[in-house]
């Protein structure tokens, strides 16, 4: 069978990504040093933990698995935490992916999915953004991931590293089987942190501003199924293996809701009322972000099938009753 090496497989998106593959028949090989994921959520193949800035751990991995590509999914991802530490996700993120795209070279391994974000295009208020958006990122966790589609770029050029790259939008919803879900320390997605306040464990829910120029007044975020986000690494990663070249997706669904229309399907799901309060705008909050996905869908044939909100919401609320992310 085939190997994957799967960074970050121990996270949220990834542990999904290596249900995923397992589906499709390959192997996930999860490499992951366990400081945002945790362990009990690789399931789907064998683990290796290292970290991305260790280089000789990572030839070791290659050289035991020789896998067939790379999905990279490790990164530090709190936009806060990157406008106050930048120099941490530099070097995390940049040197890390550097090391990790050297040693695949290094290993004749030359397919590579990446997991980008729409953080990279920065502020382009209330536009559906598509993959020619001008990439402006406000923040260090944004341009360092802007970075590293660059130096992928640069080795294609240098040594035929083929690579398609996945910018991705607001991430949410769970395995519909509760076998992993969405767990992060500390947690900072909306509805996770809903959920966590209809079941008690947080006085309150806070939203930032109720003032945009949107029919309820609060912001609006393409909300995509992690489900659907994961099916698209595997399409991308089949692009690959067919020998279509490299190419920058969009994952999103084009249109997006509310934080009220959150909190309301948040009610909807539970039945049970969801305690919040009103707090000042964010600096740095979009009034309205979402993503167009047209090439996705014409060109990998991406097709979500979970990304109504209802359905999020409810994959999240089964997961969440489990309590493993207690664990």
């Amino acid at each position: 069978m085939t190997n994957i090496l799967v960074t970050g497989g121990a996270g949220y998106i990834g542990s999904h990504a290596c249900k995923a593959l397992a589906r499709a028949g390959y192997v996930p090989v999860t490499y992951d040093n366990l400081v945002t994921g945790w362990q009990d959520a690789v399931k789907f193949g064998p683990f290796e933990r290292g970290d991305l800035l260790d280089r000789s751990r990572l030839d070791e991995v290659f050289d035991k698995y020789r896998p067939a590509a790379v999905m990279h999914f490790a990164a530090l991802s709190q936009v806060g935490e990157a406008m106050a530490e930048p120099g941490r996700y530099w070097r995390n993120n940049v040197t890390g992916s550097l090391n990790l795209i050297e040693a695949a070279v290094a290993a004749e391994c030359v397919d590579f999915v990446f997991s980008s974000t729409c953080a990279t295009y920065g502020d382009h208020d209330n536009v559906v953004l598509d993959e020619s958006t001008l990439q402006q990122p406000l923040n260090a966790y944004g341009a360092s991931k802007r970075a590293i589609e660059e130096i992928l770029r640069d080795f294609e050029h240098a040594h035929g590293l083929n690579h398609v790259i996945f910018r991705y939008f607001n991430v949410a919803g769970a395995d519909p089987d509760g076998e992993v879900g969405e767990y992060h320390r500390p947690e900072t997605h909306l509805v996770p942190v809903l959920l966590d306040t209809i079941d008690g464990n947080r006085d309150a829910l806070t939203v930032f501003g109720t003032d945009y120029d949107t029919p309820d007044g609060t912001c609006i975020r393409d909300y995509v199924h992690v489900c659907d986000l994961v099916d698209a690494h595997v399409l991308g990663l089949e692009w690959l293996e067919q020998g279509k070249g490299s190419r920058v997706f969009n994952l999103g669904t084009g249109s997006g809701f509310s934080v009220m229309e959150v909190i309301a399907q948040s009610r909807s799901v539970t039945n049970r009322e969801v305690p919040y309060e009103i707090g000042p705008r964010r600096a740095g909050d979009c009034t309205k972000l979402v993503s167009g996905s047209t090439r996705a869908q014409a060109e990998l044939g991406w097709k979500p099938k979970r990304s109504r909100l209802e359905t999020m919401v409810t994959d999240a609320w089964r997961w969440h009753q489990t309590g493993l992310y207690q664990k």
